[in-house]
């Protein structure tokens, strides 16, 4: 198999990657207890045998696990809970090269081995929210005979990396193991990167490619009702190429087997390429990324919703998905993804173009016409209607929903500046709340739907992430019981509540979900294509007959 990387992985560390790309190749290499099928978009066992038993018991959550029998690591011993309890200990430590996974495990209080099975062990949960049951097998399994050899973690206990952690890190045996455990070796070393997978890290030319070989007697290939459990081609190169032109050419060329994130412009050429069709398949699937504007409810010019809901009428969604995604993208009128039915509320329909309306909603808002543009007195001050939009720069998908906004605005005489920033200098604004509006998009999943970060207003504050500050109390009652119940139809009525009260609120305005559009040869069956990253699974691919 032949695979473009548009960017070499900084690091393969199942514990601090930080690229998509990297991701996908950890996948083959590592394994977590749980992880989605893109077969079927659904969360399922990998090492673990089935989905955990989950006890509430008051201000905690017990989630209770058993590894599969016949998972074993790369030296054929077996993957116990003593790997999983070495895997928390690594992730939740002071001094250790592991800032982005900690947060997500921090809920994780400690955990119990099973003195009769090593397999079996429960981890004890603060608290308890449906979610808890995804996060606590969402994690890459580490073998502790490979990244612990000499057992410096040992004298380390789960239930002691909770809460104040400064005097762990005078822990002589800690120091020791996080001065090796943070060298560059942990994520590149194909000796230390053996994991529970199908496969194993064979080279890594730097700025070229990676290749990964099968295992010979991988333990997966004998486990009995588990199609999702693949190590199929014998092997995989990764090739990196940064520039989408070139990794077009070499699709072209018959030099890549599959190839993601093509441009609409692209995709639609080749749709129309008779030779190329012959050899190749395309393929569309709904992604789970959106894209949304966001306006800074703070300022005295936005805070009235009405204000807010002129300018959602302004942003022409359906032109910005013709000449950014050549019609490959599905409106949305909120967060939650239209192709989860049972979530998604179709009482509303997306804002459409309509100068006329946002004309009725600016004078509701008290705002006057006058031949300079728009005025309305806020706090004894003449304020004039003003936007600036901001992007990141060299995002032509953001710089022409800008432009769009721009044109239907300058119809209402409303001036608006068009203003790309380098993607950290944009964080920086978004942060510190120096925004009008803004376009982004932002990437989920069809098994949580956690939106407390981005809309409750506990997260309004300076560098939280509800950048717009959306929220009222009703909004924020929603949020908390959105992340309680666990009952589908009861989380459906609150999200589909939640959903008209960001509508009407027009704050944070879901604009689109992108499809994926990407190529794959035909002489494979097998594929796996999904919405979810990275849309296909390659070790499922089998060559057809």
């Amino acid at each position: 198999m032949r695979i473009r990387l548009a960017t070499e992985p900084e690091t393969l560390s199942p514990v601090s990657y930080s690229d998509a790309g990297g991701l996908q190749v950890i996948n083959l290499l590592f394994q977590s207890l749980l992880s989605a099928d893109l077969a079927t978009d659904q969360m399922k066992p990998f090492l673990a045998n089935r989905m955990p038993i989950v006890e509430r018991q008051d201000s905690v959550t017990l989630f209770t696990y058993e590894l599969r029998e016949e998972a074993s690591w790369a030296d054929g011993s077996p993957v116990t809970a003593a790997d999983v309890a070495f895997t928390l200990k690594v992730l939740k430590a002071p001094l250790l090269n592991n800032e982005q996974l900690r947060p997500q495990v921090a809920f994780i209080q400690d955990i119990s081995v099973s003195p009769e099975n090593p397999k079996r062990f429960t981890l004890v949960a603060k608290g308890y929210t449906p979610e808890m049951e995804l996060l606590t097998g969402d994690f890459f399994i580490l073998p502790a005979y490979l990244f612990d050899p000499d057992g410096l973690m040992k004298s380390v206990a789960v239930k002691d990396l909770n809460g104040d952690l400064s005097e762990l890190e005078n822990n002589d045996n800690l120091k020791r193991y996080a001065a090796k455990f943070n060298t560059p070796d942990f994520g590149r070393n194909p000796a230390l990167l053996q994991g529970s997978g199908g496969y194993v890290l064979e080279k890594w030319a730097n700025g070229q490619y990676l290749t990964l070989k099968r295992k010979d007697d991988w333990w997966g290939n004998t486990t009995a009702n588990t199609g999702h459990l693949t190590a199929n081609p014998e092997r995989i190169t990764f090739q990196i190429i940064p520039e989408n032109t070139t990794a077009l050419l070499a699709l072209k060329n018959r030099q890549l087997d599959v190839l993601d994130n093509i441009s609409a412009d692209e995709f639609e050429d080749l749709r129309k390429d008779k030779s190329f069709l012959q050899e190749y398949a395309l393929y569309t699937p709904d992604a789970y990324e959106f894209v949304y504007a966001g306006i800074n409810t703070r300022l005295p010019k936005f805070s009235d919703k009405r204000t807010r809901q002129a300018i959602a009428h302004l942003l022409d969604v359906n032109s910005v998905i013709k000449v950014s995604q050549q019609n490959y993208a599905t409106p949305t009128v909120g967060p939650v993804p239209p192709s989860v039915k049972a979530y998604y509320n179709n009482n509303l329909q997306p804002y459409p173009l309509n100068t006329a309306k946002a004309t009725e909603l600016l004078k509701a808002a008290g705002w006057e016409r006058e031949p300079q543009g728009w005025f309305k007195n806020i706090n004894g001050k003449r304020v004039q209607l003003t936007l600036t939009v901001n992007y990141r720069a060299g995002n032509t998908t953001y710089e022409n929903a800008a432009i769009i906004l721009q044109q239907h605005a300058a119809e209402l005489g409303i001036p608006v500046q068009v203003q790309g920033l380098e993607n950290s200098l944009l964080s920086d604004k978004l942060k510190s709340h120096d925004f009008d509006l803004f376009f982004r998009s932002l990437s989920g999943n069809p098994f949580v739907f956690n939106f407390q970060p981005l809309f409750h207003t506990s997260f309004a504050g300076i560098g939280g992430p509800n950048y717009t500050g959306v929220g009222t109390p009703e909004s924020d009652r929603l949020l908390l019981a959105i992340n309680e119940t666990a009952d589908p139809a009861e989380k459906a009525k609150l999200l589909k509540r939640l959903q008209e009260v960001l509508y009407e609120e027009a704050a944070f305005i879901s604009m689109y979900y992108q499809k994926e559009r990407l190529a794959a040869h035909r002489r494979f069956e097998n594929l796996h294509i999904s919405g979810l990253k990275p849309n296909y699974d390659v070790s499922a691919f089998r060559l057809k007959e």
